[in-house]
């Protein structure tokens, strides 16, 4: 059974940084997009970003862009998620996703959350002002 933990959130000032990590168990990561999304209190969950199986293309959600970096390292069945310059806004419950479909380059439905397979259950970042 594949679980995806995800860990690295906490509280931090605006302007702070953080590294979220998801590990992967039950199976590899290898042929997989990874994606990021995050979900606000009140507000549906939104797409952050996703990265290719081979690690070689990223895309972000506007509000991502310069600020939200994803990597991954196959060979730790992980994949990060680096947040900078956060801001309040930013605050919210952020989850990882895997699908087995190549999204990555599919601009049009890597940002469904129905095309990922499995999730994880979060974790909490908090940007205070």
């Amino acid at each position: 059974q594949v679980q995806l933990v995800e860990s690295g959130g906490g509280l931090v000032q605006a302007g702070g940084s953080l590294r979220l990590s998801c590990e992967v168990s039950g199976r590899t990561i290898i042929g997989y997009s990874m994606g990021w999304f995050r979900q606000a209190p009140g507000k549906e969950r939104e797409f952050v970003g996703i990265i290719n199986s081979s690690g070689t293309s990223t895309h972000y959600a506007d509000f991502a862009k310069g600020r939200f970096t994803i990597a991954r390292d196959n060979a730790k069945n992980t994949a990060y998620l680096q947040l900078s310059s956060l801001k309040p806004e930013d605050t919210g419950v952020y989850y990882c996703a895997s699908a087995s479909r190549g999204l990555a380059s599919a601009p049009s439905i890597r940002t469904r959350t129905s095309e990922y397979d499995s999730w994880g259950q979060g974790t909490q970042v908090t940007v205070s002002s």
